[in-house]
């Protein structure tokens, strides 16, 4: 058992999480069964689903609907059962060789930077430091998330251009005790941003402190999102070193 879960609830957790950052769209329990040979009837994963409703991974969006997973949910998932989808070889070499070849112009080394991640994830990604400055990239990878309406788009867009607010999400609600932070759009408890994931990594910079990470969507991939954040921060410090 983990965090009170049965080895079973926690396989149909994982399955329906990574269903879910795949298609953006409620998974039932005859989906699940029928994709991933659970050796159960659809009646039993709609009960272990009901029972992980019950314990706050998954919510109902609709009557009728399947189940998506809470905060909670892919939180666990992150910490506890995701595998992270390391960088190749190919991909390592070329990003590095980019960020060091900028690394005589603080400016366009954040720049390279911001670019490599937003292309590479496919994201919108920004960064940023604590004394104002800002570089973003990839505002058009905003629109391809579904579950983004106008009005979400919107508030992703003037929350990135605010620094004063850019700076609150950087650097008051992320802490930077951890080398990379997850951070979801209900936690931070603005209007519209519920549907938002952030991953952000934060490093040093003189006297500064930095931070370069991706904003999109709740059902990131974070098992590929999370490692290209990370490896990027080191980029970074090691061109500034």
């Amino acid at each position: 058992m983990t965090d009170g879960l049965t080895a079973r609830q926690t396989q149909i957790l994982k399955l329906l999480v990574d269903e879910y950052i795949n298609t953006a769209e409620p998974v039932g329990s005859l989906s699940l069964e029928k994709k991933n040979n659970l050796g159960v009837s659809p009646a039993t994963i709609r009960k272990e689903m009901g029972d992980l409703t019950d314990s706050g991974f998954l919510r109902q969006p609709h009557t009728s609907a399947g189940r998506i997973p809470t905060p909670k949910a892919m939180k666990f998932y992150i910490n506890q059962l995701m595998e992270e989808k390391q960088m190749s070889l190919v991909d390592e070499v070329k990003t590095k060789e980019e960020v060091m070849g900028a690394k005589s112009d603080f400016n366009r080394l954040m720049t390279e930077a911001t670019k490599r991640l937003s292309q590479a994830t496919e994201s919108l990604a920004v960064a940023a430091t604590d004394d104002g400055d800002v570089w973003r990239w990839g505002y058009a990878n905003v629109f391809d998330s579904p579950e983004f309406s106008a009005e979400v788009c919107r508030d992703v867009f003037s929350m990135i251009e605010e620094t004063k607010r850019l700076h609150e999400l950087f650097f008051e609600r992320l802490t930077g005790a951890t080398p990379i932070e997850v951070l979801f759009g209900t936690d931070i408890g603005w209007p519209s941003f519920d549907p938002v994931g952030v991953v952000v990594t934060r490093f040093k910079r003189n006297d500064h402190e930095g931070a370069i990470g991706v904003v999109g969507p709740f059902r990131l991939n974070y098992s590929f999102v999370i490692p290209w954040v990370r490896q990027m921060g080191r980029f970074i410090e090691e061109a500034m070193a």
